[in-house]
């Protein structure tokens, strides 16, 4: 842990006055967190802005987790760097986050469209699905309702089985990603990758551990519970958004990797 450093400090506070404001203005959701691309609610600065937002009050382990991480890891990071190398460093890895979350996206959702492509749906058709609010198909308890549903079914003229996949995809394009966890994941690479001995003590786990054992640990628990559908760490599917962490990593792990061929092999890298 070291002191504060000017631009991890700056960016707690943006994500402090992101979320105070979201809570106050609880629409700011629609428009500031991150859409598919290919749906009505998305706009050009969610990709940024998304980073800075973070999972509605109650829910505090979210952004105080990720600020934690932020102040511990990005401290470090810019006390080596710099303000601008950090700050760089740090958006790049929340955009290739968004990245990687969106490319998933696109793969999931395209594969269950091309399962009910016999509907012959035409695009406007395929829009409208993809955009309505489904949620109006579920009674306050949380169970479908048979009459709404029959209306859909009847509309679309499909079966139950495919207006479970249609429901699929529109829960693909109407769900968002937010928070700094996947530029955090970005901080977390870089941290091993400069400081691969440095001995992390959590308060979940009582033995330190050593950032290089560490960070591809969590990073493996982490794609391995994406792929089983949960996960101890982030925030979207089941309201974890497993591949952004991973993108985040990814992304912050080639810039290491391109920095230290290009401008660090006579330095501290040895």
């Amino acid at each position: 842990m070291m002191n504060m450093t000017p631009v991890v400090k700056q960016l707690l506070i943006i994500n402090i006055i992101f979320f105070i404001g979201s809570q106050l203005v609880p629409i700011s959701y629609d428009y500031l967190a991150l859409f598919y691309p290919e749906s009505t609610s998305f706009r050009v600065w969610q990709p940024i802005t998304h980073m800075f937002m973070h999972a509605k009050y109650p829910n505090l382990m979210h952004i105080l987790f990720n600020m934690f991480a932020l102040y511990s890891f990005g401290s470090a990071l810019e006390h080596f760097w710099g303000g601008k190398k950090f700050l760089f460093f740090y958006i790049s890895c929340g955009l290739g986050a968004a990245l990687l979350h969106t490319a998933v996206n696109y793969v999931q959702l395209h594969s269950l469209l091309d399962s009910v492509a016999n509907l012959n749906l035409s695009k406007s058709e395929l829009q409208l699905i993809l955009n309505t609010d489904f949620k109006f198909l579920f009674n306050a308890d949380g169970q479908m309702n048979p009459g709404a549903v029959s209306t859909i079914l009847n509309k679309v003229h499909c079966t139950q089985e495919q207006f479970n996949i249609l429901a699929q995809a529109n829960g693909i394009t109407g769900s968002t990603v937010l928070g700094a966890s996947g530029a955090i994941y970005g901080l977390l690479t870089a941290f091993a990758f400069m400081f691969p001995n440095a001995e992390l003590a959590l308060m979940f786990i009582p033995i330190p551990i050593k950032a290089k054992y560490f960070v591809p640990g969590i990073l493996a628990v982490d794609l391995f519970l994406g792929f089983k559908g949960s996960s101890i760490f982030g925030s979207g599917g089941t309201g974890i958004a497993h591949f952004a962490h991973i993108g985040g990593a990814i992304t912050g792990f080639l810039m290491m990797l391109y920095w230290k061929k290009n401008q660090f092999n006579k330095n501290r890298w040895n």
